[in-house]
């Protein structure tokens, strides 16, 4: 759970030290894990690294000056992040950058939790180590189970605490009621009961002053306070855009795990979807501007974002189909043809005549459930399955018929 942080510009400029120490110690993991080479002795791991961090705090007073706490905590998120790596969910753990990586965790004490106090309607305060009590936006109850929180920074220079917490999953109706949703660019997300839903981005006027600030940072000298100023402003522009995106995948999953018993979305592969087309020197790309703008987007639109969001929120009641061939197979008929797509909106078959929006259409076969590859598990065992529910049909693509179903 996330609240905007108030501090003062003196606290302000503690926070910003015990940043830079997180980074710092994270830097230097970093490095000792980089150094590591076959037939070498293996790079130290938590233990070992908090002893070194011990020795440096009495060897250099700057170090010293700034929270244990801070740093130790830096050292455990690293050997997490190298955990997953090897386990293979997460990427390798990277360098921290000053401007773009600035915040740092804080865990409980004092019976696994920090003071957090509220002094009225909609100001609250915590405490953070060496900086004091620290006002943020009381917009919403703070969990009781939360036994750790973040401060972040971002790079439009606003600060945020987060607070820890497993969220409670959202019971379905109970009806059988079962939707699909065809994720796109020009309709973020096309539901099989004929909705159409699309991520809010930045107004004409927005957009048109971010391709000015554009122009300008593009002119101005590199290190000076101009282009400073210039990347702060057109930071709070894409900062505005990020907060409408994040606040309408919220709203949209909430609202679907409320009204569907099933939900099925395409089983997408984003990362390569947005793969770069630059190619190389020797062998340079085609189309490189117009494949830049598909992936931003693709960005834009949310498609990420949206499918966590349904697996965290509907947790067992979330699958993913099969894309191949969903928007140019008839719902009404089963027959395929690439014609049958006849533009972006359109969808008109050419065996039975059927009239559909083409990403609705779309959706009622993801709906049906063809080639279910992949169910999200339910994050408490024994729970019951939903009533209602398709049972998967595997990962070969069914070519047959399917019924329509009585949501769609």
């Amino acid at each position: 759970m996330r609240f905007r942080l108030q501090p003062t510009p003196v606290q302000e400029a503690t926070l910003l030290e015990h940043c830079a120490h997180a980074r710092y110690v994270w830097n230097l993991a970093v490095e000792q894990h980089q150094h590591w080479r076959p037939g070498r002795v293996s790079a130290p791991g938590y233990v070992a690294q908090s002893r070194q961090l011990t020795e440096a705090r009495k060897a250099f007073a700057w170090l010293a000056a700034g929270s244990q706490t801070v740093q130790q905590q830096a050292l455990r998120d690293f050997a997490q992040a190298m955990a997953n790596f090897f386990a293979g969910t997460h990427r390798r753990p990277s360098w921290r950058k000053a401007g773009i990586h600035e915040g740092f965790r804080v865990v409980g004490q004092r019976g696994n939790h920090w003071d957090v106090r509220r002094l009225s309607r909609k100001v609250g305060q915590v405490r953070v180590p060496k900086v004091g009590w620290v006002r943020f936006r009381w917009s919403r109850d703070v969990p009781a189970e939360a036994k750790s929180f973040r401060i972040k920074r971002d790079r439009a220079g606003r600060w945020h605490v987060c607070f820890a917490m497993i969220p409670t999953p959202i019971d379905g109706p109970g009806t059988g009621e079962v939707v699909g949703a065809d994720r796109g660019v020009t309709v973020s997300a096309a539901l099989s009961t004929g909705e159409l839903l699309s991520a809010p981005g930045l107004r004409d006027t927005e957009a048109r002053r971010l391709l000015r600030l554009q122009r300008r940072l593009a002119r101005a000298k590199r290190g000076s306070n101009r282009r400073k100023r210039v990347k702060t402003a057109i930071a709070r522009l894409k900062a505005r855009e990020a907060d409408r995106r994040r606040d309408w995948v919220e709203k949209t999953s909430t609202d679907l795990a409320c009204r569907f018993d099933l939900i099925r979305v395409e089983d997408l592969k984003i990362k390569n979807m947005v793969r770069s087309a630059r190619g190389t020197p020797a062998a340079p790309g085609k189309n490189t501007r117009a494949k830049a703008g598909l992936n931003r987007a693709i960005h834009a639109a949310g498609w990420g974002q949206l499918a966590t969001r349904l697996e965290q929120k509907a947790p067992g009641r979330m699958e993913k189909i099969d894309p191949a061939y969903t928007s140019q197979t008839c719902h009404a008929c089963g027959h395929r043809a690439a014609d049958n797509r006849e533009s972006q909106a359109v969808f008109r078959c050419r065996a039975c005549g059927h009239n559909d929006h083409a990403d609705v259409n779309a959706a009622k076969n993801i709906a049906a459930g063809r080639a279910v590859t992949c169910l999200s598990r339910p994050t408490s065992p024994g729970r019951p399955p939903v009533r209602g529910a398709l049972q998967p049909l595997g990962g070969a693509v069914n070519r047959e018929p399917q019924p329509v179903l009585s949501s769609a």
